[in-house]
Parts: structure tokens; C-alpha cells; sequence
């Protein structure tokens, strides 16, 4: 079985990374300062936060670096609940039990007492332990004053990276606790090196205009470069991948949940839509933007009349601009759904 090329080339260290030389550079500085603060990774999404966060513990800790690394996603725990908790055996001994039923305490509350136990462990043969927060923007303004007086108390032995697509959704006194650092997509010229480079070392043969159709495609996006790549690299019969498999496999890169979601409103099944919504977020992972995005694309080159395209582009807009204001994907997305099944 072939590896999945975008856990196969996560880079190890913080020379590895490509692009956003500023961030890594100022990340370094720290590391070798010996003077880690807190810190707050933001861009957006796909942009190597969580990366840079293992990268930089990998760098600071060595090969056994999870020793003293943790990682959350916080959208884990306030999307999917008590589900997921349950599902986390890591939780159990906390939870003290594996039935989500008979859990009395609120998902708010478990998060608190996850962090300020994990916090409070101490770290093995280093100073400090790193904990890693992913999806910040979806902790309440509760969550992230608890979260703020964890920092405070555990800041002797602990330190947290925060990561977000959405910085202003931070109150104040919790960024104000760490360095903020911006992440951005690659640019299409060291996107195209590292194409080579991974194409050199699968022995995959990519033409220049591949190699243009995957960077158009990707938008300085590593990972969706990468999947569509191993994708084309798959299909039997091809000696030299053009910009023809490139569009071939771009398209299958598209959700089956995601067309099945859009069916199911294009009939004006609500009730089905919602359904693939769930299994959009919850088990495929998506957020909010990137259903929208892959909507966007089906919208845009359905056999719709220009007047409903248009309408639809209009109410898919407004929505990403709801996202920007809003810290649950899934009320967005049914709302936009509902708009579109009138």
C-alpha cells in the first residue's frame, strides 16, 4: 500500500518548510534563544501552522519530541461533542467513563479540566512541554478565559501555540499572551521546486505544463498539491502526467459528501442536506470554507441558468463573510443551504 504523500513529506524540521521565511525565521531565533514564549499561529487554512508547530517541537525535542508535545483540535471538541471525547481513549481516564451518556459535565467544562490536566503534567528531560491548540477560533470567549489563566499558571513549564484562520475571534488578553506569527500560502515558484523535487523522488514523470496546471490548481496550497499529484501519479497507463491528468484528478478531488450535499439542495431536500453537512464537518473533517469553496466550483460550472448562478454566488459570499464573523461552520452552512432550498 502506497503512503499518503501528504503525511510521507511532513517536514521534520524547520528547514524543511517551505515558504513563509519570515515566521521560520523569527521561529528559529527563538528556539535557539532558548526563550520560547507562548505563541499564536495565524493564516489561512493549509498554510503549514500545524506543521510548524511539530516541526518546531521536533526541532526543540528530537525524535522522541511527542514525549513533550500535545495536540487539540479545539473544533474536535465543541463540534463533535461528547462523541468525540468518548472516542478519544486518551480522555477515558479523565472522563472516568466511555459512555457519552454518562457524562454529566458540559463539553466546556471537559476542555478545561483536559488542558489544565495536560498542562499541569510535567515536562520529560526539558524545561517546558508544548501544547498545541488547532482550531482556536472555535473556543467560546469561557473556554478562552479559562484558557488564558492555564497559560498564566503553567507558563513556568508549559508552553501553547495557538492556531487559527481567524485571529480577531481571540479576545484580546489571550493574544496579547503570545507572539503572533502569519502564515500565507507558498508562492507558485517554490511550490513548482518542491513539485520536482517530490515528482524526482517517486520517480514520476511531470511535464512543465503539469507542473503549471498543478501550481494553478493548488494556489500555494502544499497539501492539496501533493494529494493531486499522488492522485495522477495512480492512474495506469500514463508515462508523462500533463496538464490533462492534472484536471482529471482535480476533479476528484471533490467530496462525495460534498456533491452528495449539493444534490440533496439543488431537490430541495433540506432534511437530506443537513444530513451531508454532518458528514461533511464531522466525518470528513471539512470546515466551513472549504465546503463553501467546493460548492463555489459546482455552482459555478453547473448547467444552471446565469440569473440562479448568480444568486447562489451571491448567497455563497455572504456566507464567507459570515464565517469570518461567526465561530460555528455549521450553523453557516445549514443557514446558506436553507437560503438555497427556498
Amino acid at each position: 500500500m502506497k503512503d499518503i504523500w501528504t503525511v510521507k513529506y511532513r517536514p521534520d524540521s524547520l528547514d524543511e518548510i517551505i515558504g513563509n521565511e519570515e515566521s521560520f525565521d523569527m521561529i528559529r531565533k527563538l528556539v535557539h534563544s532558548n526563550n520560547l514564549p507562548h505563541l499564536v499561529f495565524h493564516g489561512p487554512e493549509n498554510t503549514g501552522k500545524t506543521s510548524a508547530g511539530m516541526a518546531l517541537a521536533h526541532e526543540i525535542y528530537g525524535e522522541d519530541y511527542q514525549r513533550n508535545f500535545t495536540y487539540f483540535n479545539a473544533s474536535d471538541f465543541f463540534e463533535q461533542g461528547k462523541g468525540y471525547l468518548v472516542r478519544e481513549k486518551r480522555f477515558i481516564r479523565i472522563l472516568g467513563t466511555d459512555d457519552p451518556k454518562k457524562i454529566r459535565k458540559s463539553v466546556i467544562n471537559i476542555f478545561k479540566e483536559v488542558i489544565n490536566e495536560y498542562a499541569s503534567m510535567g515536562p520529560i528531560d526539558s524545561d517546558y512541554k508544548i501544547i498545541f491548540i488547532d482550531s482556536a477560533e472555535t473556543l467560546n470567549s469561557d473556554s478562552q478565559h479559562a484558557l488564558r489563566r492555564i497559560m498564566e499558571k503553567y507558563t513556568a513549564n508549559c508552553r501553547f501555540i495557538l492556531s487559527t484562520t481567524q485571529p480577531s475571534k481571540l479576545i484580546a488578553p489571550l493574544r496579547s499572551r503570545g507572539l503572533e506569527l502569519f502564515f500565507t500560502h507558498v508562492s507558485a515558484d517554490k511550490l513548482a521546486a518542491f513539485i520536482r523535487k517530490v515528482a524526482d523522488a517517486e520517480n514520476v514523470s511531470v511535464s512543465e505544463d503539469g507542473i503549471d496546471a498543478l501550481t494553478y490548481h493548488s494556489k500555494g496550497n502544499v497539501a492539496k498539491a501533493l494529494h493531486t499529484l499522488q492522485i495522477a501519479s495512480l492512474k495506469p497507463g500514463i508515462e508523462n502526467i500533463g496538464p490533462q491528468e492534472i484536471y482529471d484528478s482535480a476533479l476528484k478531488d471533490k467530496s462525495e459528501n460534498i456533491i452528495k450535499l449539493f444534490e440533496a439542495t439543488l431537490a430541495k431536500d433540506i432534511l437530506e442536506a443537513r444530513k451531508f453537512i454532518d458528514k461533511n464537518i464531522l466525518e470528513d473533517g471539512f470546515s466551513g470554507r472549504e465546503i463553501l469553496l467546493q460548492l463555489h466550483k459546482m455552482v459555478v460550472s453547473s448547467n444552471e441558468n446565469d440569473e440562479n448562478i448568480a444568486k447562489w454566488i451571491i448567497k455563497i459570499a455572504d456566507t464567507d463573510y459570515y464565517l469570518t464573523e461567526s465561530a460555528n461552520d455549521r450553523i453557516q452552512i445549514e443557514a446558506l443551504v436553507a437560503g438555497f432550498c427556498r
